[in-house]
């Protein structure tokens, strides 16, 4: 199968055999490059490793490296959090009696008031550059995450984040004066920024009152040393060496707590790598990004919406590992503006951390999700914990806005200590169950995680006049924001999706494992819960006294539509009319209060009622109006079409990832158990290709439509079993090599580990 981005890839890359000159890139369609550098940080030049990050722009006549690491965190604890009051009863009893302004002032407002916990930034490399005048050619080429940068003078520099270790790296040629880098700390001490309210910046950072940094330079080298909190310290260390017309360095930041595992500091990690040297570093760094692009690929006859996507899957390979910190709301772009991130940087599992894994699946990068799962199990105990002492039930829940040790940090507290946090959190091990079919993953994690999640639920619900199960009190994110009416005296159609949606899984699970009095004990209690409240006119609602009348950024009612998937298409006409409805409900009411990710959600959701069209408006709409020319999602709407109100830039992650998994949905769909091929794409479309995509059951399939017909699809099964495919062929003419094969509407293979099968048109 022929796709741009391959034939991009072929051509994109040579190494030059000539003394002096580095791996050289071409630009494709799909990079980054501009005619001079951004002038701020949030529009700077991305690179990461899921641990390092750096954004490069220019900050007056300085080249500027903003340097971050993602477990750069003040981690001490939220002081009101404690004591008696610290009770999801004590809030019910609060609510009920009309004296909600207690709860206000004893969780909601110490958030804002105090500084941390929080995501720190790290420092700064600057190269004064004023001389070389405004630089003229500015690209990443995202096959390999190089970075270039030239100046009319002839003055070039590359740089990029390794792909594997924790250094990030710098070469500049063509240098016919001193160079050096200066180490910039954050200003914890003294001066700060001008404050951005348009980016929804943080407090400042002085208020952490962190005693004053230590800068040592040595020759060629500079070391930054800062104490945090409760003995939390960080490391920054730069090595550089200057041959001729070219400078070379390497960087590197590391971090330690007392009761952290011992790391090497960055200077022991800079002195191992420098000799390696940049373009041999370079190489190996290459080969990881080879083998992140094998991975998957699409081809759309839409050139905005694929370049998207390829950008949301470089940011994803930038952001993600299976052995660091998981996506943050910033991840490892931390904001350098001598503020704290937006929102603190934190862990926001109300939506923020969910939505931000949604490409990983169908993508086909569970290496990289692992990384969530990962640390979300590394943190159980936490969880339970916390669980004990506000919920007071045995079992497990996970609050919904964490540090990075999993601790709650309180805020909004509808959804900062929702009641069904665990269990949108659990469909993430029930996916990578279903994704890789890993038998030892489904035991040991998938479903103790979904029956911890199941006895904290039936511990905590009540029974309602009609015998039915309810919450005591339910929230819908951000429904009223932080009102007293943020919470519900019935279940919100949120929790509900989340709670039927966790039985109904935890059953299935249980039965997959031959764990029979399980499953029955599942199977009961889901029936004991209500069905989803639904109004003839709108469809699906927030909660049985309140329609989706009015816009509204977070689509929490339409759980059940995506990404639970509770309601899917293949149930009939009548919850197929149901699904419609509520979709378009939400277009009709309309975007004034949507922010970037809405529209992103919005994509998925128009692929799951198969409607392409709405689909691509939506993520198009997204693309094009909500992010940053580096292609950072920033919540607000840039353009001033009326796409929104919100006009702010505080930027986070979860609507790029988001709107990725929205271009999958429309390519190929698994959940019923039956794989769509291209059941959600404009009919316009009539070139369009995918390659590898991932589907339940393990299989990576890739799929052609040319001239308006699918022409060939191929299918490898990772682990065996039946595949089944809706018939896309027109009149089931086709031919395969396939022996075991039923055909029909539906076609079934049954494939052996490792075994390819491919259709094609006759």
């Amino acid at each position: 199968m022929k796709h741009t981005f391959i034939i991009i890839t072929l051509l994109s890359f040579f190494i030059s055999c000539k003394q002096g000159e580095v791996v050289k890139s071409v630009p494709s369609g799909h990079d980054l490059q501009f005619n001079t550098l951004a002038s701020r940080w949030d529009e700077a030049i991305p690179q990461g490793n899921g641990m390092l990050g750096t954004l490069i722009w220019q900050k007056g006549d300085n080249l500027r490296f903003s340097l971050d690491r993602a477990d750069l965190w003040d981690l001490r604890p939220m002081h009101n959090l404690d004591g008696p009051q610290y009770r999801y009863k004590w809030v019910y009893e609060n609510w009920k009696n009309n004296t909600y302004d207690k709860v206000q002032k004893m969780f909601d407002h110490p958030y804002d008031a105090s500084p941390a916990p929080s995501k720190i930034p790290g420092a700064a490399i600057e190269f004064n550059v004023k001389k070389w005048g405004r630089a003229n050619y500015v690209h990443l080429s995202i096959k390999d995450a190089l970075f270039e940068v030239r100046w009319p003078g002839g003055e070039k520099m590359y740089a990029f984040v390794d792909a594997v270790e924790p250094v990030g790296w710098f070469r500049f040629e063509n240098v016919k004066d001193d160079l050096l880098p200066v180490l910039v700390p954050p200003v914890y001490n003294s001066g700060t920024e001008k404050e951005d309210v348009n980016a929804h910046s943080g407090a400042d950072l002085r208020r952490l009152r962190y005693p004053t940094g230590k800068v040592t330079k040595g020759k060629n080298e500079v070391t930054y040393e800062q104490e945090g909190w409760g003995g939390f310290k960080y490391m920054v260390y730069i090595s550089w060496e200057k041959k001729g017309d070219t400078v070379e360095g390497c960087w590197s930041i590391s971090s330690e707590y007392p009761k952290w595992p011992k790391t090497a500091r960055a200077t022991e990690v800079v002195k191992k790598h420098i000799p390696m040297g940049f373009k041999k570093a370079f190489a190996e760094n290459k080969n990881w990004w080879d083998s992140f692009w094998a991975k998957s690929s699409v081809s759309l006859p839409d050139s905005v919406l694929e370049r998207q996507w390829y950008l949301e899957q470089y940011k994803f390979g930038c952001a993600a590992r299976n052995n660091t910190p998981p996506i943050s709301l910033q991840a490892v772009w931390t904001a350098d503006n001598g503020k704290l991130p937006p929102w603190k940087g934190d862990f926001h599992h109300d939506l923020n951390t969910q939505l931000s894994y949604w490409p990983a699946y169908s993508g086909n990068h569970l290496d990289l999700e692992e990384g969530f799962v990962n640390w979300l199990w590394k943190y159980r105990n936490t969880f339970k914990n916390y669980t004990e002492k506000y919920f007071e039930t045995s079992g497990m829940n996970v609050p919904g806005v964490t540090t990075l040790t999993g601790e709650p940090m309180g805020g909004w507290i509808q959804y900062s200590f929702g009641p069904t946090v665990a269990a949108w959190l659990g469909q993430h091990f029930y996916l990578h169950w279903r994704y890789t079919m890993d038998k030892d993953f489904l035991k040991n994690r998938a479903y103790p995680w979904l029956k911890d999640v199941a006895v904290y639920l039936d511990e905590l619900s009540v029974r309602r006049a009609d015998g039915k199960r309810k919450l005591p009190i339910s929230s819908s994110p951000e429904i009223h924001d932080n009102s007293k009416d943020a919470w519900f005296g019935e279940t919100t159609n949120f929790d509900l999706a989340l709670i039927r949606w966790t039985y109904s899984k935890a059953a299935e699970l249980a039965t997959k494992l031959g764990k029979t009095d399980d499953a029955k004990k599942w199977e009961k209690i889901l029936s004991e819960w209500p069905d989803l409240s639904v109004d003839p006119k709108t469809g699906l609602m927030i909660a049985p006294d309140l329609t989706y009348t009015f816009s509204h950024r977070h689509f929490s009612h339409m759980m059940s539509v995506y990404p639970l998937t509770i309601l899917s298409w293949d149930q009939g006409k009548d919850v197929q009319e149901l699904m419609t409805k509520s979709v378009n409900n939400l277009v009709k009411v309309g975007s004034d209060y949507w922010t970037g990710y809405s529209f992103s959600w919005l994509g998925n959701l128009q692929a799951q009622v198969r409607n392409g069209e709405g689909a691509a408006k939506a993520l198009r709409i997204f693309a094009e109006n909500f992010c940053l020319s580096n292609s950072f999602h920033v919540n607000g709407e840039q353009h001033n079409r009326g796409y929104s109100k919100f006009k702010y830039r505080p930027f986070t992650l979860e609507g790029n990832f988001a709107f990725a998994s929205g271009i999958q949905e429309m390519l190929i769909q698994s959940n019923t158990g039956v794989v769509e091929i291209f059941p959600a794409i404009p009919a316009s479309w009539d070139d369009v290709s995918f390659d590898r995509l991932r589907t339940e059951g393990a299989f990576l399939i890739s799929a052609e439509k040319k001239n308006g017909k699918v022409t060939k699809i191929s299918v490898i099964s990772e682990k065996g079993g039946v595949v089944k495919i809706r018939n896309p062929f027109d009149n089931n003419e086709f031919k395969t090599e396939a022996k075991r094969i039923e055909k029909g509407d539906v076609i079934k293979i049954d494939m052996e580990p490792g075994e390819t099968v491919v259709l094609s048109m006759k």
